[in-house]
């Protein structure tokens, strides 16, 4: 079974900080949000994979991955440019997938439980395609899936401002060709000028295929909102971080709970770091710094006598002398945040790339 990991899209509601890059480079717990898709696929078995790039940053998603192998995977990328909707993204893998059944995955989806047993049910059963649902509470936020009163799958319908029921598509679609590529080949663009998924679905449906559906019991989140990214890294880090120290503590700093520090990463004599928490490589926290539950740090960051809790702080971000809490906050790449005179009673902040605040 081959994969396609769909990287496009503008990211609209998480801006600024996707003002300058994918929405799925951004990193929680440690980790770009597509990088825990891709070894979601390759625990499952997949290693040969597609990635769809969009036309926000697509070098820096190859910049990132490369050709794959140090994730044990081989990557190919297609470009799809503007983003035409999923089904479109779909059909430009034809000729990478041939005639091997495939999986689709959305790069900005996590799912805590991942897919393993999915691609195994999908391999085993002779069903031309499958699809992952979800218990949502706001389900006319997504496509929903609609059954008839017998409880059998009939059809899908995207956004709907009355949804049919609360059971959403997660992002993650099983086929086997030709037949999703007739369908999308038959499709005209939506209202939002996209050719939809769940139009493609709805066809296949329509032409008496074998279909079957699952639902995710685990978590699940579609990481489109600051607070959506948030509740990922604070998830990921409580599920999948476990106590590991590659860099220096200094005698005179505290580390309490699972807390993950990368090599060459240093905490410094005064400061405490509270798990959950990751300090990505060459970062140096304090002296006299605090770091909270559930904060993941990125790399060559530097924060000094300042404190930070639950929180996503990006690669190469200063944060120096804060003397109120920084909390609840996404802070992107190369930005500062130094304070001078002021003592207001806390901050909340979502900064973009190379922002300097000055407080």
């Amino acid at each position: 079974m081959k994969g396609v990991l769909l990287h496009g899209g503008f990211g609209t509601r998480l801006r600024p900080l996707t003002h300058t890059g994918p929405k799925q480079l951004i990193k929680i717990a440690g980790k770009p949000i597509s990088q825990w898709a891709l070894e979601d696929l390759r625990d499952s078995g997949i290693r040969d994979v597609a990635v769809i790039l969009g036309e926000l940053g697509p070098d820096r998603v190859i910049e990132y991955y490369g050709d794959g192998s140090w994730l044990g995977m081989k990557l190919t990328y297609i470009y799809q440019g503007y983003p035409f909707g999923i089904a479109h993204a779909v059909y430009m893998t034809k000729d990478f997938v041939g005639d091997e059944p495939f999986v689709v995955y959305l790069g900005d989806n996590v799912l805590l439980g991942g897919i393993k047993d999915f691609v195994k049910k999908f391999e085993e059963e002779d069903i031309d395609f499958m699809v992952l649902l979800a218990e949502v509470p706001e389900p006319q936020r997504f496509g929903v899936a609609i059954f008839d009163e017998n409880g059998k799958l009939k059809g899908f319908v995207e956004k709907p401002k009355v949804p049919p029921s609360n059971l959403a598509l997660v992002g993650v679609y099983f086929f086997r060709p030709p037949h999703v590529f007739r369908a999308i080949e038959q499709l005209k663009p939506s209202w939002r000028k996209e050719l939809e998924i769940t139009e493609a679905l709805q066809k296949l449906l329509d032409w008496g295929l074998k279909v079957d559906y699952a639902v995710v019991t685990g978590w699940w989140k579609d990481t489109g909102t600051p607070q959506d990214i948030l509740d990922a890294n604070r998830l990921l880090l409580d599920r999948k971080i476990d106590t590991h120290i590659e860099g220096t503590v200094e005698e005179g700093a505290i580390i309490e709970g699972r807390v993950y520090i990368e090599k060459d990463a240093i905490i410094r004599e005064g400061s405490v770091v509270r798990g959950p928490a990751y300090i990505g490589k060459n970062t140096e926290i304090g002296p006299n710094s605090y770091i909270g539950p559930y904060t993941s740090i990125g790399n060559n960051c530097k924060i000094v006598e300042s404190e930070v809790e639950n929180s996503a702080i990006m690669d190469n971000v200063e944060i120096v002398g804060i003397k109120e809490r920084i909390t609840n906050s996404l802070i992107g790449a190369y930005s500062k945040i130094i304070e001078k005179n002021m003592k207001p009673s806390g901050y909340r902040l979502i900064i973009g790339e190379r922002a300097t605040i000055t407080l």
